[in-house]
């Protein structure tokens, strides 16, 4: 089958355009295209948005951006709009407009800006008398009222009867729904009311249940994508309210909130910088424009929309929602849909092949009945004499071959995989993991790599300084005392060292509502605030005694961060901390034991390098904290040499529990873990070795090293890393782009600004929910939210429980289909009439359908799943194993019920007018057991024990329990619709005896090898499907 599906690939992750428009030109045979492709975006739609996208781009905002900044310098104030104030902003108590404050923002109207005084006058209009107080929330309600909700305008969600509405436009329903109508008008006529009326009634009755059971089941689905897409643009941003720091969500921002910027933010609404130091902003994602833009006090203007690329400020939010740009631009754009999953591509393809087979069958089998009927009127003389019972037999015939279309065109293969997805996801959503791209949760059933940060991922986040070498002295904490540390420092070296930790932090302390002491940053800065804090300092005092003249934020790249204070008697101070060994060679002088600054000597710089190396290998995380005194404060840059070494910091930060073990399982599981950290290579061994990542035989390289070598040693030695110790984000982007050349599925984790292309690259992008910055999110596939590794163990189990209850649903259905399609053509080709009614069909149909998916599309991960290796890429979808049970069951079934169907009423003993009937009910009645036994068959493709965990699934145990249930009442009591009459309990014991033996069956096919004889370590073989088998057919 792979070669008649090979229109029907696409890559997991940027599919190109050409093989998406591909596998869309060689669908064929969609009986409800509408429902069938609802979740598959539109390509000519999409271009448009893009061309759309494009021209905003180009036209509106580089005039917005270029033309019109340089316009207003020559405009006056007569050039303004004059904006009058009305009554209700007055009241509101703010003396400006919100259009006027929206236009001076998105026009870069520096004058109009000055004319209303600058930012804190700005504030005071908008009634924020004190910008270190922000906005109090008594006024939420009037803010949002007169400037409105930071919120854009969505389409709103589609309503249940728009999914019954879709439900109805499968053509094949609707030539049944005309065939019922025209077989009511005639029978009415022929036989009378209410008689005449079963035949078509059953089958409009059948088409409503059918219709609701799917438009219910659609309906859901959409529910769990609408709180998927809730869940993903949640974003939270830190303001000053009430006087304190806070973390609130982006859709509670109010004009006049104090806004606090930091690298990798999205800015959440339109404003003005208030202060900042280097503050780069990416405004591509508006104009196009891939050259960041600087914002100080100059260029104040900020856009919602953008992003943070470099710096850190504060600003005042002057527009929210759909004032700001970037909200006009999404209300513009309708989005083009989630891009289409490996998995739904390759199942239309086996749709479309399976479908075109059903309509040959269909026709078939309508024509072979035509001509039987016609020639029986021949034989019988009658050719000529036409009735209107005989129109209701051909129409009959009619509405059978297209109810086996109904049967045979499995439209539910694709959209199986969107539910299994949907129930996946929200799944992962419980287990704090979101998945932004449906095609990645697929892929993580492949996945044979993960590359993993160490800091939160692997361990706790809850750092904590445990050791610090300072005046040629190695300090440790001490647990339970009053005091951790008793450093007993000289008055100056404290006082230098507590300016070094409250100067050069991206940090603040802030008090909560309750007045409780609070750090707000990362773990690594709240450990050295809290060190700080021990010793006696008072972030407070130490920012208001002096004035902060640059700041270098902390980056990925140079693993520092440097900050530049006023001295009060002249003069300036840089401070810098970061990677010890890095800093330390920055170094001239060191405080000695004295407390007096000595030159750095060789040997000062061993023993140092000692302290640092010892420290790493406790798995302390290890930071140095220097100072430099200059004259005057430099134009450029701050000195990357000349340094005085004050202190060494060891962090602790625990491994997380459970990690072990997760890995472990990893490794069960053919998935190889690799460490990728910014952190000292000791430290990263020893953290590695306590994780199980680092094993004998494996290697560990700093990322120094590895960039420097040549690509063919590069490939190499890349099998064998375990450990990158010192990386920059683009040793990991380098890693992950080989790691795929030679055939690994790579999954990545990234929380930085500057992990965004690593995370691009890999095949499954993996960004911190905690830690992890917007751009980090954004270029990400799945944000694990509690940054816990076995949180991504957990997405891998989820991956591959979508593809194998795929194939469970895929062998269930293709069963059904084969035995329908032959017992209907062969009894039509010999007795001239079709056992299963279009009624029966119509059920049978949703059994394996819209039912059958969600017992097997839904069905939990088990253990087992992360004992066997990864599901290789070029892998047959439908295996040996699977071909081996659809044409076991399928010849089991059609023995059974064709030998009831040719020879029943003498095996069975019936006698009588209705023993016809009677045998087409045991025929229909024993269809549908075979079914249903089969559906528990289904759960194992390879193990012969099916039961394990049945119960767990109360989906599975739902549809059981309602099919056996409906299928009671069809054949008892309605009969008149569904042409059964009610059996006896001999009859019913018989059904479900027939039904039950396929379990029997089942057993026997599962001990016919087809695969190599790969053992699992259970006893039972593995899934075709695995890497050892890729070549499978």
């Amino acid at each position: 089958m792979s070669n008649l599906l090979r229109d029907f690939e696409v890559e997991a992750k940027n599919p190109s355009l050409e093989a998406r428009r591909r596998w869309r030109s060689a669908v064929s045979v969609v009986k409800n295209p509408a429902r069938r492709f609802r979740n598959i975006p539109d390509l000519d739609k999409r271009a448009q948005n893009e061309t759309k996208r494009h021209q905003i781009q180009q036209e509106k905002l580089r005039v917005a951006f270029y033309v019109q900044k340089a316009a207003l310098q020559f405009i006056g104030a007569a050039g303004r709009p004059e904006y009058k104030l009305t009554d209700e902003v007055k009241e509101a108590g703010f003396s400006v407009e919100p259009d006027e404050l929206a236009s001076m923002v998105r026009n870069h109207d520096t004058r109009g800006l000055a004319n209303n005084g600058g930012v804190v006058a700005l504030a005071k209009k908008v009634s924020v008398s004190d910008l270190n107080e922000g906005v109090k929330s008594s006024e939420l309600p009037i803010r949002e009222k007169i400037f409105g909700e930071n919120r854009y305008a969505e389409k709103p969600p589609r309503s249940f009867l728009m999914f019954v509405w879709e439900a109805l436009q499968d053509i094949t329903l609707i030539i049944l729904m005309v065939c019922a109508v025209v077989s009511i008008g005639v029978g009415v006529a022929t036989e009378g009311f209410p008689k005449g009326m079963y035949d078509g009634t059953g089958i409009l009755l059948s088409i409503l249940l059918v219709v609701m059971v799917t438009a219910i089941s659609d309906y859901k689905q959409s529910l769990q994508f609408i709180d998927l897409d809730r869940e993903k643009k949640k974003i939270i941003v830190q303001v000053t309210r009430d006087g304190t720091r806070q973390e609130i969500s982006i859709h509670d921002l109010v004009v006049g909130d104090v806004v606090h910027l930091s690298i990798g933010d999205q800015v959440p609404a339109d404003g003005v910088f208030i202060s900042g130091y280097n503050l780069e902003i990416d405004e591509s994602s508006l104009s196009g424009e891939s050259e960041p833009s600087h914002v100080n006090k100059q260029k104040p203007f900020l856009l919602a929309g953008t992003k943070v690329q470099n710096g850190s400020a504060k600003m005042l939010v002057t527009t929210v929602g759909m004032r700001t740009e970037w909200g006009k631009l999404m209300e513009t754009l309708v989005d083009g849909g989630e891009d289409e999953t490996p998995l739904q591509v390759k199942l239309n393809g086996v749709a479309t092949i399976i479908g075109k087979i059903g309509l040959s069958f269909a026709v078939l089998t309508f024509l072979v009945l035509c001509v039987r009927f016609v020639l029986e009127k021949a034989t019988a003389g009658s050719f000529t004499n036409w009735s209107s019972e005989d129109a209701l037999t051909l129409l009959d015939y009619f509405a059978i071959s297209v109810t086996i279309i109904v049967v045979a065109v499995p439209e539910g293969l694709p959209l199986a995989v969107t539910l299994s997805l949907a129930f996946a996801m929200k799944k992962l959503m419980s287990d704090r993991a979101l998945v932004r791209h449906l095609a990645a949760c697929e892929t993580m059933g492949s996945a044979t790599c993960i590359c993993t940060d160490k800091t939160g991922t692997l361990t706790t986040n809850h750092m904590v300084v445990n050791k610090v070498y300072i005046c040629d002295k190695v300090h440790e904490k001490q647990e339970g005392s009053k005091e951790s540390f008793q450093l007993e420092l000289p008055e100056e070296v404290q006082s230098i060292l507590l300016q070094g930790i409250f100067q050069n932090t991206g940090s603040e302390v802030v008090k909560d509502k309750d007045g409780d002491t609070q750090i707000l940053g990362s773990p690594t800065e709240r450990a050295i605030l809290e060190f700080g804090l021990l010793l006696g300092g008072d972030f407070g005092e130490q920012r208001k005694e002096h004035k902060i003249l640059k700041i270098e934020p902390f980056n990925s790249d140079k693993k520092k961060m440097s900050v530049l204070i006023a001295l009060p008697g002249g003069g300036a101070r840089a401070f810098c901390k970061g990677a010890s060994e890095i800093v330390l060679k920055m170094c001239e002088n060191v405080v000695d034991s004295n407390g007096e600054t000595v030159p750095l000597t060789e040997e000062l710089i061993e023993n140092i390098s000692d302290v640092i190396e010892g420290f790493a290998s406790e798995a302390l995380r290890t930071l140095c904290l220097v100072y430099k005194d200059l004259d005057e404060a430099p134009s450029g840059d701050l000195p990357d040499g000349g340094y005085t070494m004050v202190a060494v910091v060891g962090i602790k930060d625990p491994v997380r529990p459970g990690v072990r073990e997760a890995v472990q399982t990893c490794q069960a599981a053919g998935i190889t873990v690799r460490m990728v950290t910014g952190d000292n290579i000791s430290t990263a061994k020893a953290i590695a070795k306590e994780c199980g990542i680092f094993t004998e035989g494996g290697l560990a390289i700093e990322g120094s090293q590895f960039r420097d070598l040549p690509p063919h040693e590069m490939r190499a030695i890349i099998p064998k890393i375990q450990v990158m110790a010192r990386s920059l984000p683009l040793d990991k982007h380098t890693l992950v782009s080989n790691l795929r050349k030679i055939g690994e599925v790579v999954a990545v984790t990234g929380d930085g600004t500057n992990d965004a292309p690593a995370l691009h690259e890999a095949d499954i992008g993996l960004a911190m929910g905690i830690a992890g910055t917007e751009v980090a999110k954004e270029n990400a596939d799945v944000i694990i939210m509690d940054d816990n590794f076995k949180t991504i163990v957990n997405v891998a189990r989820w991956g591959r429980a979508v593809y194998i209850n795929i194939q469970k649903f895929v062998q269930f259905q293709l069963t059904v289909n084969v035995v329908a399609l032959i017992i209907n053509f062969v009894s039509a080709c010999i007795t001239g009439s079709a056992p299963l009614t279009a009624v029966q069909l119509l059920w049978v149909n949703m059994i394996m359908d819209t039912l059958g998916a969600l017992a097997l599309a839904t069905e939990p991960p088990n253990e087992g799943l992360m004992k066997r290796p990864p599901i290789a890429r070029t892998a047959s979808f439908i295996t040996k194993t699977m071909w081996r049970n659809i044409a076991g069951q399928s010849v089991y079934q059609l023995i059974i019920l064709g030998t009831l169907n040719f020879a029943g009423k003498s095996l069975l003993d019936l006698n009588g007018p209705d023993s016809t009937a009677v045998l087409h009910t045991v025929i229909f009645n024993s269809f549908v057991f075979c079914q249903v036994f089969n559906e528990v068959n289904s759960r194992e493709i390879e193990k012969i024990n099916v039961f394990t965990g049945m119960f767990d699934s109360w989906v599975f145990t739902g549809v059981m329990v309602v099919t056996v249930v409906f299928q009671v009442i069809i054949v008892e009591f309605l009969g008149a619709f569904a042409s059964t009459v009610p059996l006896s309990w001999q009859h019913w014991l018989l059904s479900i005896l027939i039904g039950s033996l396929s379990m029997i069956v089942a057993v026997i096919l599962k001990c016919i090898p087809v695969e190599s004889s790969h053992q699992h370590h259970d006893g039972y073989d593995l899934l075709p499907s695995g890497p050892s088998s890729s070549n499978s057919a």
